[in-house]
């Protein structure tokens, strides 16, 4: 089984995938809503501001992302919809408490299909190593979208790892997995998060 991640930006990675090389991308970019400096900061006090979230990714990206893909799964989609082709298949994550932040988050994906709704509180992040990325989500989250959306021997994609829970989830499942994280505090994190979890040797990818 493959489970990798590359500490590089993921648009020089996806520049050298074949076409459709991927059967499912599942993807958390940044929405472009300043999280980390503005309205944020009492609640993400425990993180390091950073410039992650100043832009959304542009068309290029999109473009590149369903090049390499054969089908799509991304978080705040309502964020990018000027990008995204129209879909019935979208995902609502209630996030079970009605906390400071969104009770909710909109996941789009490309697959034909009625649309979700699934309940995983955002305290189940404490289950798999704690937070060490401030939008990250639970790796239960992700292997409930992965059991729906992916099947046996599907390789999978994440542009933007962050946190690894996608990447740990993938692997709980048997599903050959690749991921991009450019930020070299985050790559190293869910690094040793992998590790710790997986039971598997730490390979940095320097």
């Amino acid at each position: 089984m493959l489970n990798e991640v590359y500490h590089m930006d993921c648009m020089n990675f996806m520049q050298s995938i074949p076409d459709k090389y991927f059967d499912l991308a599942i993807v958390d970019p940044p929405y472009g809503i300043q999280r980390s400096r503005i309205g944020y900061q009492k609640l993400w006090k425990y993180y390091k501001p950073k410039d992650w979230d100043d832009a959304p990714p542009d068309k290029k990206y999109f473009d590149e992302l369903f090049r390499i893909s054969k089908n799509q799964i991304i978080f705040g989609g309502n964020y990018f919809t000027s990008y995204l082709p129209p879909s019935m298949g979208w995902i609502v994550w209630d996030k079970g408490q009605k906390l400071t932040m969104s009770d909710g988050e909109l996941i789009y994906t490309s697959f034909h299909k009625a649309l979700r709704i699934i309940t995983v509180h955002r305290t189940k992040i404490c289950k798999f190593g704690g937070y060490i990325h401030p939008t990250q989500k639970p790796v239960e989250l992700y292997q409930w979208i992965l059991n729906k959306y992916a099947k046996p021997g599907h390789k999978i994609i994440d542009t933007h790892i962050g946190s690894g829970s996608s990447r740990i989830a993938a692997y709980s499942l048997g599903l050959d997995f690749l991921g991009c994280e450019k930020d070299k505090e985050y790559f190293e994190l869910q690094e040793k998060r992998f590790s710790e979890q997986c039971n598997t040797k730490l390979n940095f990818n320097l």
